[in-house]
């Protein structure tokens, strides 16, 4: 990896948080780990698999402990010296393959992102994997693996290729290369195409327990998390180091106190927050502050329904939900507004609308659902 590259945000590691591939341990998801072992020593090992489940609960981190073992787990012929089955992914820190992960520099892996635009000016990171990422695979596998073992492409994230990047990872897992197998990390696999995801075998991660989050934050350097981190953590290690790094409970409890009053907002501290939101430096709080009106959209949904949270995410939270959401029409008004808004800012990020005017939007449509609910 060039110094220029080691400078760059890798659009796959979460703010304040540590690369996936520098992750020690995975907590959590026994489940899926048990199923891959359980095909490995089958020795029936699927080229395709895909790895599912909300952001941040492990995803990416059983996708590289996968890539560890594979490739330092040399292909068995079978017979009378077979090995032992493998009870564990574990790779030692220090072995060779571990090592060469840790430094982007193993030559039987090849990790599939979105890349820079060099052309740009700036340079800047791509909204999708291109098919000219995807058609570099064909370099990766036109190369012999080292000693005959394996080779191992992981894609983070599948569901950010765009079209024909899509359809050209399907050639490849219609007719996958001798001992290649493709990890394929995705958030919402339902944007997949349906040709991709019924030629992978599926390995779908779970939200974390108490417990597990607790081990998996002291890992990550979290000593001691807030009940507002974790309530909007929501089980996800990933998030909670977001929030954390982007003082994100602050910004979900200014957010709850605009809109404390509605339908009669805070348009001041309104236009305040969208201000500190508009400079491009503040992108990746606007992408929490995005996410996080989503979170209170579907907490208004939940309150409806009758599945009010358990603890509050704001100081004022539950009287807001209870108040802006006392049953189920309120609940399905909530529902379809959280639809909408996530469609129009997944748009607005994509062709960089001005973020000051997103987020007044957005504020707005939730104080106009609010005053259709009172009437």
């Amino acid at each position: 990896m060039s110094a220029q590259e080691e400078e760059r945000p890798e659009p796959d590691r979460a703010p304040g948080a540590a690369h996936p591939r520098h992750t020690a341990r995975l907590f959590g998801q026994q489940a899926p780990v048990a199923r891959f072992l359980e095909a490995f020593n089958s020795r029936r090992l699927h080229h395709g698999w895909l790895i599912t489940g909300p952001r941040g609960v492990g995803k990416a981190t059983l996708a590289w402990q996968i890539a560890r073992f594979l490739i330092a787990t040399p292909p068995d012929a079978g017979g009378m010296f077979a090995p032992e089955p493998a009870t564990s992914l574990d790779i030692p820190a220090d072995h060779p393959v571990s090592r060469r992960i840790a430094a982007l520099s193993e030559p039987s892996l090849c990790l599939l992102r979105r890349s820079w635009d060099e052309k740009a000016r700036p340079p800047r990171l791509r909204a999708m994997i291109t098919v000219e990422d995807v058609r570099g695979l064909r370099n990766f596998f036109g190369l012999s693996a080292p000693g005959g073992g394996r080779r191992v492409v992981i894609v983070d994230a599948a569901d950010e290729m765009n079209p024909n990047a899509a359809n050209a990872l399907l050639k490849l897992l219609e007719e996958p290369p001798e001992n290649a197998v493709l990890l394929l990390i995705a958030h919402q696999p339902m944007r997949l195409l349906p040709t991709i995801r019924s030629r992978c075998r599926e390995l779908r991660l779970s939200p974390l327990g108490a417990e597990d989050m607790a081990a998996a934050l002291a890992q990550a350097g979290v000593e001691e998390a807030t009940p507002a981190l974790l309530t909007l953590a929501a089980g996800s290690v990933g998030e909670a180091l977001r929030l954390a790094a982007l003082d994100g409970p602050d910004l979900y409890a200014r957010l709850v106190a605009i809109l404390s009053a509605a339908p009669r907002y805070d348009r001041p501290a309104a236009l305040a927050l969208a201000g500190e939101l508009a400079p491009a430096a503040a992108r990746e709080k606007l992408l929490l502050a995005l996410r996080l009106i989503q979170t209170l959209l579907a907490r208004l949904a939940r309150a409806g329904a009758g599945l009010a949270p358990a603890e509050e995410a704001a100081p004022g939270e539950a009287r807001l939900l209870a108040r802006l959401s006392p049953g189920p029409d309120a609940a399905r008004r909530w529902a379809a507004l959280e639809q909408e808004l996530s469609a129009r800012a997944s748009h607005a990020v994509a062709v960089n609308l001005d973020p000051a005017a997103l987020i007044l939007d957005m504020v707005s449509r939730i104080n106009e659902t609010a005053a259709q609910t009172a009437a």
